[in-house]
């Protein structure tokens, strides 16, 4: 047992507030301090400046994330990855191109999401996270040769490409076509919300390289790269999420060598599933730990201000707020350690789709939660980006990204169900 973080009750995960765990060990210990001193040193100082501009200075600070050994710590070490000692092993499950123990990938990112804007951290880890793993597992031997270390490295950045204007969720619908001409396929379409694509050097594109009906089975993933002719990026204006640099891109008749094929021809739409269960993992990781950040700012706040004749902490309302919002936070966070547990035994990723699905609804329903909760304690503070009240406000304007991207609510329940 052992305190470390915030005294706050409940602002720090149960095991670093004097609960025993059987997940976590000294080599675990070590790993969070080392995330925390990053977060502390190269985000926390930086993140208002950054959201407002709407923008960070992202190949400098994959440099020095991947110095300070975060960067690279998911991935393999024969492509320039940094796993953390004590987290190699034997592990098997859902996460294909994640070969760490899981809970040193879970305190990662619950470290990273510290920083309390995920808008930083979407423009600077999540395109690659979500973009190289196809690459890893499926690409040829070529392929990975030439991508996969300056990614790994923060040398160059990689972003996923599924979702289109009229799909959403409905993968299997996409339209954007490459057709086999030769040595080359010519690739015709569009993209929408792509995360990070206007900073990507590679684009791991969904396309449908069968006939139109063709369905999942006539879908192939090609790497496109940046400075290809007929390639055209533009930023989208997004509710939250600002420093995301949040894309949609055009491919007007892209000649992409057939060497840029992933895999086998028609078996993108698995390819595309293999990200699924871990992004979701990733996703409500920072929804727990938005969710504290809430929960902490709020008891603070409230044991400051006052009202009536008494702290706002004391008066039986913001007690009962405080409590709820705790009580939700506990229950996914077991949920989420439930998960990486069954990841780290074996379990196949056929048999954890459901319970993911259901654990992403769950944070995201805790974070819409926490957010108006936090709002509510912190009343007119929490409607102005600045002052005691700017983190609540910044985390409640990143409510539905969080609801609706990798997997919204509804299209979750439908799979879980």
């Amino acid at each position: 047992m052992r305190q470390f973080g915030s005294e706050v009750p409940f602002a720090e995960p149960p095991d670093l507030q004097g609960q025993c765990s059987p997940y976590y060990g000294e080599h675990h210990h070590r790993w969070r301090v080392q995330c925390r001193k990053f977060v502390e040193e190269e985000l926390l100082p930086h993140v208002e400046e950054w959201d407002e501009a709407g923008d960070i200075p992202a190949e400098e600070l994959r440099r020095k994330a991947y110095a300070a050994g975060i960067y690279g710590a998911t991935w393999p070490r024969e492509f320039g990855g940094t796993p953390p000692e004590g987290s190699e092993g034997s592990w098997h499950g859902s996460w294909e191109a994640v070969e760490v123990d899981p809970f040193f990938d879970f305190i990662l990112w619950d470290e990273l999401a510290r920083c309390g804007a995920g808008g930083v951290l979407a423009g600077l880890f999540v395109p690659t996270n979500i973009g190289l793993p196809p690459i890893v597992v499926y690409g040829s031997d070529a392929l990975k040769k030439r991508i996969v270390a300056d990614c790994v490295t923060g040398a160059k950045s990689c972003c996923l490409a599924v979702t289109e204007p009229n799909g959403g969720s409905d993968v299997g619908s996409i339209n954007t076509t490459a057709v086999r001409e030769g040595d080359y396929y010519i690739v015709n379409g569009a993209k929408k919300w792509i995360t990070g694509g206007m900073k990507a050097d590679f684009f791991t594109v969904l396309c449908r390289t069968g006939n139109e009906g063709s369905g999942h089975k006539g879908a192939s993933m090609l790497v496109l790269e940046k400075g290809m002719p007929g390639i055209n990026t533009r930023r989208m204006k997004t509710q939250g999420w600002w420093a995301s640099n949040t894309t949609y891109i055009e491919f007007d008749n892209v000649r992409v060598s057939v060497a840029n094929l992933i895999g086998e021809e028609g078996e993108g739409f698995k390819y595309t599933m293999i990200n699924f269960n871990h992004e979701r993992f990733v996703l409500t990781v920072q929804m727990v730990r938005f969710s504290r950040i809430c929960l902490e700012e709020s008891i603070s706040f409230a044991r400051r201000r006052k009202t009536f004749g008494k702290r706002l902490i004391e008066h039986q309302v913001i007690r009962h707020k405080v409590a709820e919002m705790a009580r939700q936070i506990e229950g996914i966070h077991r949920q989420l350690e439930n998960y990486a547990y069954q990841v780290k035994c074996g379990v196949p990723d056929s048999q954890l789709g459901g319970y993911m699905a259901l654990t992403k609804v769950g944070g995201s329903k805790l974070m819409e939660f926490c957010a108006r909760e936090a709002s509510q304690i912190f009343g007119g503070q929490s409607f102005t980006r600045e002052g005691a009240g700017g983190r609540v406000e910044r985390i409640y304007r990143e409510v539905r990204v969080m609801a609706i991207g990798g997997g919204s609510e509804e299209i979750m329940y439908n799979l879980a169900a």
